[in-house]
């Protein structure tokens, strides 16, 4: 079953670890006990084509035409989706796109990159959910385009601090394919 794959993966691979007594600092500003490093996962070919594999059938059945989010965390997951889907039925060419953390100062200064049309629908993607803080300003930023945002899909979904409510309360349904629960199934890697 490619969950219990991915699971497995984010502790053969370390990228889930935890340390009671020091903690780790994420980047809402909050202490932890467990750190998630889904740009560990998203490096090796095998874990990420399992990620893309999961986010697939959980978003099949839905409508929408882009997948992106904030740079740089949301790159290689979307373009992983994006080619999935695509092997998978070349009739669904979900193209991606990137939220910058601020307009380019040269160019065309565009705050968003990718071929994006007001009036289509978007997926937003993150790797970690803590606050949805990332989700929100991606979301947020693509609405501005004139996009439709209605769902929001994450990696690991930490269940802490209020993220899916706060989604929620911006109108984004959260499809997450793993939670912290899933992950301390078995016993983390120490710091």
């Amino acid at each position: 079953m490619p969950k219990n794959a991915l699971i497995q993966a984010f502790h053969q691979l370390e990228a889930f670890k935890w340390n009671q007594q020091e903690g780790f600092r994420l980047a809402s500003g909050k202490n932890s006990p467990y750190y998630v490093d889904c740009r560990i996962v998203l490096a090796h070919p095998h874990s990420r084509h399992l990620v893309a594999q999961l986010a697939y059938h959980l978003l099949k059945s839905l409508e929408f035409t882009l997948i992106g989010g904030l740079e740089i965390g949301a790159i290689p997951l979307a373009t992983c989706i994006s080619d999935y889907g695509y092997r998978a039925d070349p009739q669904r060419e979900w193209r991606t796109f990137v939220v910058r953390k601020q307009p380019k100062d040269h160019g065309l200064g565009k705050l968003i990159e990718g071929t994006i049309h007001s009036g289509e629908t978007a997926l937003v993607v993150d790797d970690v959910l803590t606050t949805g803080g990332s989700l929100i300003k991606a979301a947020e930023a693509a609405r501005a385009q004139g996009l439709t945002v209605t769902h929001g899909l994450v990696v690991v979904d930490r269940s802490e601090d209020e993220g899916k409510s706060n989604l929620a309360h911006m109108g984004i349904q959260l499809l997450p394919l793993l939670t912290l629960e899933d992950l301390r199934q078995t016993p983390p890697s120490a710091h």
